[in-house]
């Protein structure tokens, strides 16, 4: 596939003697949001630690634009455009957003504008004042700044983990909106995790469902969710 953009190939982790991903091999396109689900303990989180290189696996490897990245450092692989937001939307406690924005905008050269941030904050529907202190910010807006300082630095892949978590129902409408703008526009290829599966099957182009660290089946959404072995593994109640 010409536009590949991101991915790994055979990926292996344990962690303190326990297998936590076997053989996991999964792509990713330019413009593409792919969705990635599965039980708890499945092994997704740790597959998202392993793509920013704060987990090294035992065997495989990562790629990014045909390039072998494995061996980066969470900071190299962040310069070099692999984005990743947390479960837990967490920002500085004693900053305000400008400050956030600030401290984001001059964290590597090139410094960046606040022209930069501006943009980034509107891309993120984030309309707040900016004196606000970032800890004073709901959920939301906490979800909001962190995704627009990402978005200053222009990311080609963005690593979203849970980022419905907390958010009712016109928030979550809100956040498909601007998801879909940035693949769809912007090109960003973005791996999604999320036990919402309502916004799985509105905004994923590709599912992937992992169980006990292996990629049991992948394709559309519609196509996933019915898949007997997903129903086996992943819905409690399902028929096999």
């Amino acid at each position: 596939m010409k536009d590949v953009l991101f991915g790994c190939q055979g990926l292996d982790l344990s962690l303190a003697g326990r297998q936590i991903l076997s053989g996991v091999s999964l792509s990713l396109n330019a413009g593409e949001l792919l969705g990635l689900v599965g039980p708890n303990g499945a092994g997704k989180t740790s597959l998202f630690e392993v793509f920013c290189g704060r987990y090294k696996n035992d065997r495989g490897s990562v790629f990014l634009e045909g390039k072998d990245i494995t061996g980066l450092s969470f900071h190299s692989r962040t310069r070099r455009g692999v984005g990743r937001t947390f479960q837990s939307p967490v920002v500085p406690m004693s900053l305000s957003v400008a400050e956030t924005f600030r401290a984001t905008r001059k964290a590597w050269k090139p410094y960046l504008s606040r022209h930069d941030a501006e943009w980034a904050a509107r891309l993120a529907h984030l309309s707040v004042n900016w004196e606000t202190p970032a800890a004073a910010l709901g959920a939301f807006d906490r979800r909001k700044l962190i995704l627009a300082c990402l978005l200053m630095r222009r990311p080609k892949v963005l690593l979203m983990d849970e980022p419905a978590s907390g958010l009712i129902n016109a928030e979550i409408d809100e956040l498909e909106l601007i998801i879909r703008r940035l693949v769809d526009e912007y090109r960003i290829g973005v791996v999604l995790i999320e036990h919402r599966l309502e916004l799985l099957a509105a905004v994923a182009d590709r599912t992937v469902v992992l169980d006990l660290g292996e990629v049991i089946a992948e394709g559309t959404p519609e196509d996933v969710f019915l898949n007997p072995r997903v129903k086996a593994a992943y819905f409690e109640n399902a028929d096999a």
